[in-house]
């Protein structure tokens, strides 16, 4: 009974933008295995959709009594981030979590990166998660609870591969989430960062197609390997929940201990 008061999320309504592949979908399903209703949204249809039959499959996620929908949402800029804020509320009234994974990852070297590239970057790494936390806050302060968990990166912090103007939109989230945690942490209201390292997911294509590069990084890390998108399943499901409630305004570097190698 302890550990479901600590990290059960029964009753719990959670939002998970890119919920769809990669670290979000890691996420959405621990999420849904501890319990809570996950609404995934992402741009394309077909994930989606294979993404909620998959995890409303899983056994676990069923013996818990999480589940899992979907909405189609385009946060390329703040219209679509305000139709995803709208969808959510007039379909469940109120979310309680709000995990912002979806990203994009445009790093041409700097000199040559065009303001159309920045734009788009900022919309959906900082934008979007600027405009959910506007919309979908104050009812999480009216119940009394609500959890914003931001995912960062490594070039947050230090620039490497060409960081541009993504490592500047994850720098930016970060400061985001500490100032979520000044306004809103005393009614409730939490807000974190997780820092991957370096995960082979759909958003890091380019570096993940050289075998060289890939050793390179795994060979930094103190565990001997890159990440995985379940390796933030528990983070993610820790922070979200009860257990975390005296937790704000951090940033959680899950990578293998790359950042300090």
């Amino acid at each position: 009974m302890l550990l479901h008061d600590l990290f059960g999320l029964t009753g719990r309504t959670a939002l998970v933008t890119g919920g769809s592949s990669g670290i979000g979908r890691a996420i959405a399903e621990a999420l849904a295995g501890a319990g809570a209703h996950v609404v995934i949204a992402a741009r394309t249809v077909e994930g989606l959709e294979r993404t909620t039959a998959e995890v409303t499959a899983n056994e676990a996620v069923s013996a818990a009594g999480g589940e899992v929908s979907w909405l189609r949402a385009d946060l390329t800029n703040r219209a679509g981030a305000h139709a995803l804020a709208d969808a959510v509320l007039e379909g469940h009234g109120h979310v309680d979590i709000v995990v912002n994974s979806a990203g994009v990852n445009i790093r041409p070297p700097l000199g040559e990166l065009t303001e159309p590239e920045w734009d788009t970057t900022m919309a959906v790494n900082l934008e979007a998660p600027f405009v959910l936390g506007q919309r979908l806050a104050p009812a999480m302060l009216q119940r009394g609870y609500g959890r914003f968990i931001h995912i960062s990166s490594q070039q947050a912090h230090r620039p490497f591969a060409s960081s541009g103007a993504y490592g500047v939109s994850k720098a930016a989230v970060e400061g985001l989430a500490r100032s979520q945690a000044e306004a809103w942490s005393a009614g409730g209201v939490t807000a974190n960062s997780l820092i991957p390292g370096f995960v082979q997911t759909p958003l890091n294509t380019r570096l993940s197609s050289d075998p060289e590069v890939v050793a390179a990084l795994a060979a930094r890390t103190l565990v001997g390997r890159n990440g995985l998108p379940e390796d933030f399943a528990g983070a993610a499901v820790f922070l979200a929940s009860p257990a975390a409630a005296y937790i704000t305004g951090q940033s959680l570097a899950v990578d293998g201990g790359f950042s300090v190698h």
